[in-house]
């Protein structure tokens, strides 16, 4: 545990991505197994589970210490973890400290009614560096600057193997990675993924710019709708003794529990041996693609009911095939692996309207110029479930990443309001320090009612003068929250507007972002609720 919490001490002290990774290739070299691995998955975001809960956290701290010191403490740092850390106020000197591995153990099979006592008498053995480590461990809170995409890439060069190996391999493996690690340092055989249901990472696409647009030739192009659902994997093997089947998220998560109408209709009548789909999860009546609201509906349900199943059935529009029958086609054109899906769904028969299967191949559009695919852009975004275009280059293999000149997204322009700033947050790490997390309303009569959140979409100098003006204008103060003057304008950027209960105003915004700060507008003459609600998607 000390050489983590010194790794991690390190690190959000260390600036630049060479200089971490340094960091990380010392510790991989120096520490044992399966230490070096629970810090790996730690990194990396694939440990699984929490260890404890923040409220516990707090619970903790404000039974130890004045509650009103660990407010203004927390308002000051802006961070829980580093201001229980540094607040603890028992200390009990000479006890062992734990390994990384006996605290993942330990926490891993302590029952529920003596998490919190484990926890404290973790934390009064431990210093405030150590508590900081356990603490942000504990709740998978690490912001150390270093992305999973980043591990990968340093595991690929300590066993120097390139990256894509890594990434082959990432999902079919598991923490601690003893393995996978023992194979990067020749000690050991390369992990064997060949008959595993895994994640296979995905390839992404790039923001189309007019340039693209201008130099646009049809015949090196594949053209499709980008509907607005979420991007998965389709994954089956039934050459194992127990078939399986599996649904992952862009991210690798298994969501296969929330969408079990969907696999069911993957049934072993059809030819799918080895498979791996490429596609869009969508709510789907027969062959009719709904909007993203009627999915939301569906996301983060750990066992959906039947109701909710009838009246939102899951559907998916495959993209493109990583494996078929058990061959690999990565490697091949897209025009190949094209071609070879359209073979597989007449091979199963599902190519026209097949509504038990649930699989649906994706379109291909057809233009013939610059200027015709602007018009068809125009054309399909009139459909609220599409996004827009997906263009594909013909010839471009399946390559995990975002690999330039390939894949472009051309997304409908983002829905616009002016949103009135109501409370503003600290945020957090290298932004603990600045009011960067806004809330704002929409009109309701005379009162400002919450529509959303925000964080992003400002620069640096943008945070500096909103910081500053958070602070000359704050009315009301709830720890490190501040309410504002209901005076500035912000105008936000957002893709859609979706029925909420979280919010008073029973509408969120979808990925809202601060598009403009209108300095210049008066806060009466902001968009009202009415005309939110306007934009939700029917």
């Amino acid at each position: 545990m000390q050489a983590f919490s010194d790794l991690l001490e390190q690190l959000y002290y260390t600036a630049g991505t060479k200089a971490k990774a340094q960091l990380i290739l010392h510790y991989l070299a120096t520490t044992p197994d399966p230490d070096r691995g629970w810090a790996i998955a730690a990194m990396a975001g694939t440990l699984r589970f929490d260890f404890f809960k923040r409220n516990t956290v707090k619970k903790l701290i404000t039974e130890r210490v004045d509650p009103e010191l660990f407010a203004m403490s927390y308002d000051y740092v802006g961070e829980v973890s580093e201001t229980v850390a540094h607040l603890w106020p028992e200390f009990t000197l000479g006890e062992a400290l734990p390994s990384l591995s006996e605290v993942v153990d330990t926490f891993a099979n302590v029952s529920k009614q003596k998490v919190a006592s484990t926890l404290a008498n973790y934390l009064t053995i431990m210093t405030p560096s150590q508590r900081w480590a356990l603490l942000k461990l504990g709740t998978r809170g690490l912001r150390i600057g270093v992305s999973a995409r980043s591990i990968k890439q340093i595991l690929a060069e300590y066993g120097n193997q390139d990256i894509t190996e890594v990434e082959k391999l990432w999902h079919g493996v598991t923490p601690p990675y003893t393995d996978l690690l023992a194979w990067l340092e020749g000690n050991g055989p390369k992990p064997d993924i060949s008959n595993a249901v895994t994640f296979h990472p995905v390839m992404l696409s790039h923001p189309i710019v007019q340039g693209d647009i201008d130099d646009f030739t049809p015949e090196q192009w594949q053209i499709e709708h980008k509907f607005d659902g979420i991007r998965v994997q389709l994954v089956c093997n039934t050459t194992k003794e127990e078939p399986e089947k599996a649904l992952f998220s862009r991210t690798g998560d298994d969501i296969s529990h929330a969408f079990p109408d969907l696999l069911d209709s993957v049934d072993g009548n059809m030819v799918i041996d080895n498979m791996v789909l490429d596609g869009e999860l969508l709510v789907m009546h027969n062959d009719e693609v709904d909007t993203f609201n009627a999915l939301q509906q569906r996301l983060n349900k750990k066992k959906p009911t039947a109701a909710l199943m009838k009246t939102n059935p899951a559907g998916l529009i495959v993209y493109d095939a990583l494996v078929l029958d058990g061959k690999q086609l990565t490697d091949s054109p897209l025009t190949t692996r094209r071609r070879a899906l359209e073979a597989w769904f007449d091979k199963n028969g599902i190519q026209g309207h097949d509504n038990k299967s649930r699989l649906h191949l994706s379109e291909c559009l057809s233009t013939d110029s610059s200027t015709d695919l602007r018009a068809l852009h125009k054309r399909v975004c009139e459909n609220r479930a599409v996004e827009g275009l997906m263009i594909k280059r013909s010839s471009s293999h399946y390559v995990p990443g975002r690999p330039k000149g390939q894949w472009y997204k051309w997304k409908r322009d983002p829905l616009v309001v002016d949103a009135v700033m109501m409370y503003a947050q600290r945020g957090h790490g290298k932004r603990s320090s600045f009011y960067s997390d806004y809330t704002f309303g929409a009109w309701q009569d005379e009162q400002l009612l919450p529509i959303g959140n925000a964080y992003s979409g400002f620069t640096d100098e943008e945070l500096k003068k909103l910081d500053n003006w958070v602070r000359r204008n704050a009315i009301g103060r709830f720890g490190p929250v501040r309410e504002v003057k209901k005076e500035l304008v912000l105008e936000v950027a957002f893709d859609a507007v979706h029925p909420s209960n979280r919010h008073k105003s029973g509408v969120a915004l979808r990925f809202p972002r601060i598009h403009r700060i209108r300095w210049d507008k008066p806060a009466n003459e902001a968009d009202t609720l009415i005309n939110v609600k306007a934009l939700i998607e029917s």
